[in-house]
């Protein structure tokens, strides 16, 4: 190997969208001759990819940076870069407080980061460029997969919902659609080059098409890609409640190749705060949409993110979305505590209860849905299903791990050989968070 060759590491937290930035940094620094590597030691650029959802998102940064400052004091001719939502919210203020950053950019600049390198390397200057773009990136769908098999899509970047408690439009910008026609060649790309699972992604996945002058929509999107010969598998993320159609629901249905499984944030089961949250949508509201999928679609899986301890949240309202929690019974809940983040409404909403009684909160509610979501996995025990298999397993060695069509992950023995297939698993046994199989 050509020791001139130059090695770039990426270290990626948040979500999704997030994971799919960094396939792009990948592509566009080995397009222009960079060289990959896990090694963090034995590279000479360093990107840090930043989630901005919680405070704790920011302080996870704020440690990482802190730790790679002996880094660059031994060889300073390293460039530390950060990009994401943090680098986004944040812009000069990272460089102000860790003077030994190199590049910071945002969420629209990324096809500029190959450029902003050298021009770090020749001017010795710090570099902060963070502007909102009004377009779309063309290049959005030149990327580097991290697995063969399966790869994310943006449909839509940004997001118009202006949730009280949320930063995303800030950071990610105005919701804007990607062409449909772009969309299905990309993904017979995809399929020509072995993938057999597309996860479709946006911030307010269903609301797909609402900025765009031809009439298209979310629907009729998943309609047209469920038709492409050789998509195994169609999965979206993250779907909000008051854009979920009975349309959508009736093209899952009639389309076997659309996985039965969907994220509806609830966040609160108490509409007082939902309005507070600037939800859109009721307690009643979601309740009649979860039962409307669960009538049409008996056997999918609705998973959740919901949020503890929301400015002017009281008991009562607390109990309204354990309540809730009980009697819809969901798969699987991501729960939060509440995190202030600047410049959003919420964080002027006035807050009287304490951080330990919102811990007890989120504690309950957690010890709740884990019940449950054994329960729920335990009906599985003894049936079978067609899993893909996406590498080994974390819970025990030598096992792989696959996932299910309702997206729970299943371990169990087999070869290497069998990774990036689909096989079918008889399920031995059930824990709250995965579940044990056999071939």
């Amino acid at each position: 190997m050509d020791k001139s060759i130059e090695k770039f590491y990426i270290e990626t937290f948040g979500c999704q969208m997030n994971e799919f930035d960094s396939e792009r940094i990948g592509y566009l620094l080995e397009t222009c001759g960079y060289l990959r590597t896990n090694d963090l030691n034995s590279a000479k650029i360093i990107l840090i990819n930043t989630c901005s959802v919680r405070e704790k998102a920011d302080n996870k940064l704020y440690g990482h940076l802190g730790n790679l400052k002996s880094l660059k004091i031994n060889n300073p001719d390293i460039l530390i870069c950060v990009g994401g939502c943090t680098a986004q919210s944040l812009k000069e203020k990272i460089i102000k407080e860790f003077p030994y950053i190199d590049i910071v950019f945002g969420t629209k600049n990324i096809k500029n980061l190959p450029d902003l390198i050298k021009k770090r390397r020749q001017t010795n200057k710090s570099i902060c460029e963070t502007e909102i773009l009004k377009n779309y990136d063309s290049e959005i769908f030149n990327f580097k997969r991290t697995f063969k098999f399966k790869a994310y899509l943006p449909i839509t970047i940004g997001c118009n919902n202006y949730c009280s408690y949320c930063i995303v439009p800030q950071v990610r910008g105005e919701e804007m659609s990607m062409p449909i026609n772009l969309i299905i060649k990309k993904v017979e790309n995809l399929i020509s080059e072995g993938v057999c699972e597309i996860t479709l992604l946006g911030q307010n996945v269903n609301s797909y098409g609402k900025d765009l002058k031809s009439p298209e929509n979310f629907a009729k999107l998943l309609d047209n890609l469920s038709k492409i010969k050789g998509l195994k598998r169609i999965r979206f993320v993250t779907s909000h409640p008051k854009d979920f159609s009975k349309k959508i629901i009736s093209v899952i249905k009639q389309n076997s190749n659309i996985m039965r499984h969907i994220h509806l944030p609830l966040q609160a089961g108490s509409n007082k705060i939902l309005k507070l949250m600037n939800r859109k949508y009721t307690r009643e509201d979601y309740m009649n949409l979860y039962h409307s999928i669960k009538s049409e679609l008996p056997d999918c899986s609705i998973t959740t993110d919901i949020i503890v301890g929301f400015p002017g949240e009281n008991e009562e309202d607390f109990c309204r979305t354990l309540d809730l929690v009980k009697n819809l019974r969901f798969d699987r809940a991501f729960t939060f505590i509440y995190s202030k983040r600047k410049g959003t409404v919420a964080e002027k909403i006035p807050d009287n209860v304490t951080l330990n009684i919102k811990k007890q909160w989120f504690k309950e509610l957690v010890e709740l849905q884990n019940l449950i979501s054994l329960e729920q996995n335990k009906k599985m025990v003894g049936l079978k299903f067609e899993v893909l298999v996406e590498g080994f397993s974390n819970k025990k060695d030598g096992q792989l791990k696959g996932r299910l069509e309702n997206n729970t992950v299943v371990n169990f023995n087999g070869d290497k050989e069998l990774i990036g297939k689909l096989v079918p698993v008889k399920i031995k046994d059930a824990k709250s968070f995965y579940l044990s199989g056999e071939l």
